[in-house]
């Protein structure tokens, strides 16, 4: 539709404004990968590209990634640091050999990575450089908030029924975490920085990958009982169970209960979670003398 339809459509009272749209949001381009040259000099030396200017003349040679290495705010050679190189991100075209397909990459890692990548690059409204080790990167975020909702496949490749969520209030520990990504979002796509929205969804996916310690540590300890000094068997407590509890336990197990029935206890001795020992009067045998 074009804006002269719409201002008919508006003069015969079909639609409320004239406008298509509340406003026009002009985004960057997004350039090509960023390329690596290194300069020469006339017999063919390589000369660093901050001294190259000094030549009467010196060529350029394209440097594969692989040979090259940050240092500070520039890039050099691997194997020899001393030589700086020109980087520098060119807009996509064919002479340049720079264009990246969109087929190519939906095909690769999927629809979603590429359009959840193209606003994760940077401000909507600035030029961006294409780095194919992001898009990996937001494929690895989309991969594990699926495993964390969906779980992992099974052995023969197929996910479970249903989803591995439950329907329960966030604990203490998450609350704070969750209302900061919930604010932060929408804050962002209020600005239309959804770069840093989508930080934010990446940060409480982390956050919800790393467990507290105290809920992954077991709440229960097998405690050894000792009767008269020989350990007779074990039994399953809570870790902060009380001394009048694990003594009251022996005698409902039925190993445990059987040196226990009858029996007048002298002492007992309680570690909590480390050992139950119970010292019994010993039975004196007598006797009978035959008539």
């Amino acid at each position: 539709m074009s804006e002269v339809d719409l201002l008919v459509l508006y003069d015969i009272g079909v639609v409320s404004t004239k406008e298509p749209f509340k406003c026009v949001i002009n985004q960057g381009i997004i350039l090509g990968e960023v390329q690596y040259t290194t300069c020469k000099d006339d017999k063919g030396n390589l000369i660093s590209a901050d001294s190259a200017y000094e030549q009467p003349e010196y060529n350029q040679e394209k440097i594969p990634e692989e040979k090259v290495m940050r240092s500070g705010d520039f890039f050099v050679l691997k194997d020899n640091p001393n030589i700086r190189l020109i980087a520098r991100a060119h807009k996509m075209s064919k002479t340049r050999g720079n264009v990246i397909n969109p087929d190519d990459v939906v095909l690769e890692y999927g629809a979603d990575s590429l359009c959840l990548y193209e606003m994760f690059m940077g401000p909507l409204r600035d030029s961006k450089t294409w780095n194919t080790s992001g898009i990996e990167g937001v494929h690895r975020f989309l991969a594990r908030s699926w495993r964390l909702i969906v779980s992992s496949t099974s052995p023969t490749g197929s996910y479970p029924d249903g989803t591995s969520i439950v329907d329960e209030k966030p604990s203490i520990e998450q609350l704070p975490s969750l209302h900061r990504c919930i604010d932060k979002v929408n804050e962002e796509i209020e600005g239309t920085r959804f770069n840093t929205g989508i930080s934010a969804m990446m940060e409480i996916i982390n956050a919800a990958y790393k467990a507290d310690a105290a809920y992954l540590k077991e709440s229960t300890v097998v405690l050894p009982v000792q009767i008269n000094g020989k350990t007779r068997g074990t039994i399953q407590v809570e870790e902060t169970c009380t001394e009048e509890e694990a003594f009251r336990l022996p005698s409902l197990d039925t190993k445990l209960s059987k040196f226990l029935d009858g029996k007048s206890i002298r002492k007992r001795i309680y570690v909590q979670g480390k050992i139950l020992n119970i010292v019994i009067d010993a039975q004196k045998k007598v006797k009978v003398a035959q008539e």
